[in-house]
């Protein structure tokens, strides 16, 4: 019940119901993405707002879910459409998030993994072909 309200609450969140993350997370959540680490909900909804205000559009689908007692583990799609990267087309970047919940059913723990330079610097100008062909050169 917990992981479905998880997904269908990202599935559907939007800068205008950040509120909605009052259903999935603690108030002390301790959240980590490759960029970023913040503790405590209302510093995650600021985070969120500030994401959420540059992107056309945002969609997560989860493919694969494994739910071990208080430990889950989402693999996830994530189709985005942002202003400044990849022309403002959608792409695709591939991730996987940790979550621990508590006792009450909420996320306290919540740790994003996926490749930064995928999502943001190759889809950068100038930059972009720059670490796509550092990747090729490497054998990546």
């Amino acid at each position: 019940m917990m992981l479905e309200k998880f997904c269908r609450v990202y599935q559907e969140l939007s800068s205008n119901n950040l509120e909605a993350l009052d259903l999935i997370y603690h108030p002390d959540i301790h959240f980590i993405d490759p960029a970023h680490e913040i503790t405590g909900l209302t510093m995650l909804k600021s985070y969120f707002h500030s994401l959420y205000q540059n992107v056309s559009s945002i969609g997560f689908d989860f493919t694969s879910r494994i739910r071990q007692d208080d430990d889950i583990a989402l693999e996830w799609v994530m189709s985005i459409s942002h202003f400044r990267l990849n022309r403002g087309r959608i792409f695709k970047v591939n991730g996987m998030s940790r979550l621990h919940v508590t006792n009450s059913g909420l996320v306290d723990l919540h740790r994003d993994y996926f490749d930064l330079g995928a999502m943001l610097y190759e889809r950068l100008p100038v930059l972009g072909m720059v670490v796509i062909n550092l990747k090729r050169r490497l054998g990546k």
